[in-house]
């Protein structure tokens, strides 16, 4: 019976096998506690803010956003003033 070679088959992981070698990679380590708890809490974040603002906090926060992003072009867009 004759051996099997240790290459993959599949020509991605193939490529990806052979640049490891090349390079001496280490294979990427496990994902830590706290990395996958910092995660978690990241993902609810925003909704879990949301819920506490008021919504006069929350226009605030959108206002000085948008000046943020557009600068003086928001107050002429508000205005009714656009690009002649």
């Amino acid at each position: 019976m004759a051996k099997r070679s240790k290459k993959p088959a599949d020509l991605n992981r193939l490529a990806a096998a052979i640049v490891g070698e090349a390079t001496d990679e280490a294979p990427p380590e496990p994902e830590s506690v706290q990395a996958k708890a910092g995660r978690s809490g990241g993902r609810k974040g925003g909704t879990e803010r949301a819920k506490r603002l008021t919504p006069e906090r929350r226009s605030e926060i959108a206002r000085k956003a948008a000046e943020a992003r557009w600068g003086s072009r928001s107050t002429a867009a508000s205005a009714g003033n656009s690009q002649e």
